[in-house]
């Protein structure tokens, strides 16, 4: 079987590494050595280098989280302040395209007369094929979401401007508009749905993400309903696709939240723990403490603070042993300026905070959608509703193990429900889920709590020169707020001129300011 890769993608297929757990020792077989593949086995392996590769200290660490300012680095901050890798970009697009190759793989064998009926004995040929297509939709939707046009591939769709991933297709696919893009994306996310038998599991082993049908339905609408209200106003029928996500059935608590769980060991750890195993340079944004301390935001102390950072004083060691104790003193929690100087770093990093070991552990769990989320995407729908918001709100806490009593005295003096306070709460609630909190941002400009270039904001401790505020600037000329998308891959440019040259003129340039079609606050 031929593979197409998309510029830099990888042709070979990708592997997982073999361990005594049952949720990613299952070793895919490449189609082209074998007639007995595992879709499992590729729908896992795709599944987990997508998360490894979009939460770990490259994709995540040194882009998006610190853009959000959910992190500020404790050594360079050149990144912080938007100078990043071009490198990273590139991966990006390349390992995208390349686990897209095998969800697209997926749905060959269960769509191939000659492969089907093997496959079915590893679930229902449609939940396989639905999966997979809700599984594209992710990827798409965050390639689209950083770059604008893109190569695009649909199961369902034979538009000629779809050229990636297809087997005829050269190395210089066309880009698709976004237009086309989120278009597809939500009339992929409705048909997956409903061709998703809810009466039986997706995969008969080995499922390490959805495990039922129903639970995948869920998604898939939930989903639908994220990108539907994310190009209301500027996708036709978007409005449609809200309402007929929410008939079909959302998530409905915390057990429907999808994430991948990593193992219990040193063989496949989570990808933020493995990085802070070598790396330390990644604390907790101070403009973040501040939100959940009620220092800015007016919501007062927000008790998931504990939860989401370790006490000033925890180790890299500690932390590594999981031998932090919780403290729930505000005051040991101030976390790091952001943006500074990177010659200033040194100064402040004692007086910082690193993430806690409810997420800098092996076995945490990356989450692709929760319901909380879900609850602030209804209070949007339903004229930012009250009940909805304070749902939201509780599902979160929940989640992190806030006791029940704080939850509840939290929400009790929570200031009324409106757009900004459900948005600054969704941000709340999205933290280490960095790509949805910079699209929520783009799209709405919430929160409003962010340091922007050319703003001051205090330090922790007065410098050696008395210094006590600077100035967060921009290393990229022209940018202020936050960078509105990335800068396509420079092996495109080279190696697909043409197109590029095409896309990065159909999207008003190839710049960190130019903004996507849903980008219009």
């Amino acid at each position: 079987m031929k593979k197409i890769a998309i510029i830099l993608s990888v042709a070979a297929f990708s592997m997982i590494s073999n361990s005594c757990s049952d949720k990613f020792d299952e070793i895919d077989i490449n189609p082209n050595s074998t007639d007995k593949p595992l879709t499992y086995g590729i729908f896992n392996s795709a599944n987990k280098e997508l998360m490894d590769n979009t939460r770990d200290e490259w994709q995540s660490g040194r882009i998006v989280l610190p853009w959000v300012q959910y992190s500020a680095q404790t050594g360079y901050t050149e990144e912080d302040r938007y100078q990043y890798r071009l490198s990273t970009g590139v991966s990006l697009w390349s390992f995208s395209y390349r686990v897209a190759q095998d969800y697209k793989q997926v749905i060959d064998l269960n769509t191939d007369p000659a492969t089907k009926v093997q496959m079915a004995s590893y679930g229902p040929n449609e939940n396989q094929i639905a999966a997979s297509r809700v599984m594209l939709s992710y990827v798409f939707l965050t390639l689209a979401d950083s770059f604008g046009d893109i190569p695009y591939y649909s199961y369902g769709n034979q538009d000629a401007d779809f050229q990636a991933l297809n087997i005829d297709a050269t190395l210089q696919p066309k880009f698709a508009s976004q237009q086309k893009v989120y278009t597809d994306i939500l009339k992929e996310l409705k048909e997956a749905s409903e061709m998703i038998d809810t009466n039986e599991v997706v995969f008969t082993q080995g499922d390490a993400l959805f495990g039922s049908g129903e639970k995948l339905k869920k998604f898939a609408n939930s989903l639908r309903l994220r990108v539907a209200t994310r190009v209301k106003g500027v996708i036709p029928g978007a409005q449609t696709h809200i309402n007929e996500a929410i008939a079909s059935g959302v998530m409905t608590s915390n057990a429907d939240n999808v994430g991948l769980t990593y193992e219990n060991n040193l063989v496949n750890p989570s990808p933020l723990f493995n990085d802070f195993r070598e790396r330390s340079d990644f604390a907790i944004s101070k403009t973040f403490v501040n939100l959940l301390k009620g220092t800015t935001g007016g919501f007062g102390l927000d008790k998931r603070l504990f939860k989401y950072a370790s006490p000033v004083g925890a180790t890299q060691t500690m932390i590594l042993n999981n031998a932090v104790t919780e403290s729930t003193n505000p005051a040991d929690y101030n976390g790091m300026p952001y943006g500074i100087p990177s010659s200033l770093t040194a100064s402040q990093t004692a007086s910082s905070n690193f993430f806690s070991t409810n997420i800098l552990k092996p076995a945490y769990t990356e989450i692709l959608m929760e319901y909380s989320e879900v609850q602030f995407l209804l209070a949007e729908a339903n004229g930012w509703s009250q009940s909805n918001y304070t749902n939201g709100v509780r599902a979160s806490m929940e989640r992190w193990g806030v006791p029940a009593a704080d939850i509840t005295t939290y929400i009790n003096n929570l200031p009324p429900a409106s757009q900004q306070n459900v948005l600054t709460q969704k941000y709340i609630a999205l933290f280490m889920q960095p790509y949805e909190a910079w699209a929520e941002y783009r799209r709405t400009g919430y929160p409003n709590t962010l340091l922007l270039p050319g703003q001051t904001a205090n330090l922790n401790v007065p410098t050696t020169g008395g210094q006590t505020t600077y100035t967060f600037t921009s290393l990229i000329a022209g940018l202020t707020d936050l960078p509105t998308r990335l800068f396509y891959p420079t092996s495109v440019q080279t190696l697909n001129t043409t197109n590029y040259q095409a896309a990065a003129s159909a999207i008003g340039g190839d710049k960190m300011d130019t903004k996507l079609i849903w980008d219009t606050n």
